[in-house]
């Protein structure tokens, strides 16, 4: 099943700022999680301390924070570096 990634305004941001490199490594990475959210070179978890948030590894510095709308409609909040989790 595809889900439909819809990114905030935070999300796009944030994504702007990534290198050039990390901007194709995500796109790629987001191509994998729109068909499977839970694939398992993603390392998607819940994120401990809130309620329905989790987050999801581009590569071992990059991480994107996300929440299900629904069924197949999944909000993208954050991306950045590891430390982005912390607002978190």
């Amino acid at each position: 099943m595809r889900y439909t990634l819809i990114r905030t305004k935070q999300f796009e941001k944030s994504f702007k700022k990534l290198s050039k490199v990390e901007k194709a490594l995500t796109i790629s990475k987001l191509e994998i999680f729109s068909q499977t959210p839970l694939h398992p070179s993603l390392r998607a978890k819940h994120i401990q301390g809130t309620k329905n948030l989790f987050e999801a590894s581009v590569n071992m510095d990059i991480r994107f924070v996300w929440r299900y709308d629904g069924d197949r409609i999944i909000l993208m909040l954050d991306i950045g570096h590891h430390d982005i989790l912390n607002n978190y």
